[in-house]
């Protein structure tokens, strides 16, 4: 088993990264029947490298999925929770650019009705 390199994951399609994890899974499971009945060591180390390479070939599929959603959702208002910004708790519970310039009604008309006022100064010879 050579290790699988994450790179060319991202050039196959979906259904060959299903096709590789389910072989990659099969495989797991007869090195671990073997480590059971007393097998070679060198069926031993390779459990290490098929779980890393399963857990890489998950991590492909799932960047894929995300990123079809990120298409998908890419000018839409509201977006699901995983694919907004993370940011800090504090953040996202600040107003937004309009929400900090909405001024209410009886404020905007009291602007309007009642300007500042412009004092001159008189010059004295």
């Amino acid at each position: 088993m050579v290790k699988v390199k994450a790179y060319e994951l991202r050039k196959s399609d979906d259904a060959a990264l299903l096709k590789k994890l389910e072989e990659l899974k099969t495989e797991l499971s007869q090195l671990r029947i073997a480590k059971v009945t007393g097998g070679a060591p060198a069926k031993l180390s390779k459990i290490k490298v098929t779980r890393k390479a399963i857990a890489r070939v998950l991590t492909v599929i799932t960047e894929k999925k995300r990123n079809a959603l990120r298409e998908q959702y890419k000018n839409k208002k509201l977006k699901p929770l995983d694919l907004r910004p993370r940011l800090t708790r504090k953040l996202r519970r600040a107003l937004t650019k309009d929400e900090k310039k909405a001024v209410q009604l009886c404020i905007l008309k009291r602007k309007l009705n009642f300007p500042p006022r412009s004092f001159t100064v008189a010059k004295l010879d």
